[in-house]
């Protein structure tokens, strides 16, 4: 396991932050998950039972300030819930937000503890990679304390936090920064703990955590981050720079039902395009495809990982020149498609 540093500063300044999600479960039926998350689980135990539910909460988005008793302006809001109660200690339902990866961000979510005889707790989980693999900003109401840990391989690291009260049945804020490898811990929009470096993970998906029988709700959640740009894209805007008769290029992946799409393009807007059954030739099968237009020649060909497997398909379309032949195309493309998998080990790093 990596070792924890310590540094002393208490803010954590991200440079301008391209994009924002705002999570409003005002947005989804009651007595349904979420649309664009799914159910996990850490440990051992039943999964969470998930369920948007209806709660006195303050405006979603508004300022909270925590305080006993009931808040002034509250009424009834939708909220997400995880409402299963089995009491097996190492028990960790986790709800992962599908919809994007995340590497320097700021999420601030509102959050209530109601109940749990074996735990109280609410938290955020992040750079989540699966459901072994992950960090952790929770507050406890029954330890009177926030904790910040990560899990390797399965393996529970260090508990980092001060002691501090967290009161059930309040409505709270949780937040985490991360900018590079440096993490802060928010709790009702102040730094508990100084700012802490690990390398572990670098990007990841978010979501929310409980533990054992803790019943918890969270509320209006928003999410400012820097967009990833995944090496496929990066690859094509590289190429796209150093030969300037490239017209076009795209990359081409299989999605979870054997179609062919575009995962990269120097026409940002086609991504998610699905192509067509010669890109899939490519891939499945290796196959070479050519085609001429005025004064345009166009090549898909399979881009390999570093085993010699295809898991990509490129397409290539460049300016011809007069008495250009299918050979002489074949190969401009070619060298341009072992620059761009020189950089590739496994089909995944495409994505990333």
């Amino acid at each position: 396991m990596c070792k924890w540093f310590f540094g002393f500063a208490l803010a954590l300044a991200l440079p301008v932050l391209g994009a924002e999600i705002k999570l409003d479960f005002g947005d989804f039926p009651t007595n349904t998950i979420p649309a664009g998350f799914h159910s996990t689980l850490a440990g051992s135990g039943e999964k969470g039972d998930w369920k948007i539910v209806m709660d006195e909460s303050p405006s979603a988005f508004a300022p909270l300030t925590p305080q006993a008793g009931r808040a002034p302006g509250t009424t009834q809001h939708a909220v997400l819930a995880q409402l299963s109660q089995d009491p097996t200690d190492e028990r960790f339902p986790m709800l992962i937000y599908d919809k994007e990866t995340f590497k320097d961000f700021k999420l601030t979510t509102q959050f209530k503890i109601i109940s749990g005889a074996a735990e109280q707790m609410a938290g955020i989980v992040f750079r989540y990679q699966n459901a072994s693999n992950f960090y952790v900003i929770r507050a406890s109401a029954l330890g009177h304390n926030i904790r910040f840990y990560k899990v390797v391989n399965g393996l529970r690291g260090n508990l980092l936090g001060p002691d501090t009260d967290v009161s059930t049945n309040v409505w709270h804020t949780l937040g985490i920064q991360c900018q590079g490898n440096q993490i802060i811990c928010l709790l009702d929009d102040h730094s508990v703990m100084p700012t802490l470096t690990d390398n572990t993970f670098t990007a990841g998906k978010i979501g929310f955590w409980t533990k054992s029988d803790a019943v918890s709700y969270f509320g209006a959640t928003t999410i400012n981050y820097t967009p990833r740009v995944p090496m496929a894209q990066t690859l094509v805007q590289s190429m796209m720079r150093k030969y300037p008769r490239i017209l076009e290029l795209r990359v081409y992946t299989l999605d979870d039902k054997g179609d062919p799409q575009i995962i990269a393009s120097n026409h940002e807007k086609e991504i998610g395009q699905q192509g067509t059954d010669a890109e899939k030739g490519t891939i499945t099968t290796g196959t070479l495809y050519f085609g001429r237009g005025k004064g345009t020649v166009a090549v898909t060909m399979p881009l390999t990982d570093r085993n010699g497997d295809s898991v990509a398909a490129v397409r290539v379309q460049l300016k011809s020149f007069l008495g250009e032949t299918q050979d002489t195309a074949v190969e401009r493309a070619r060298l341009i498609v072992r620059q761009m998998q020189a950089q590739v080990v496994s089909g995944q790093d495409l994505t990333q």
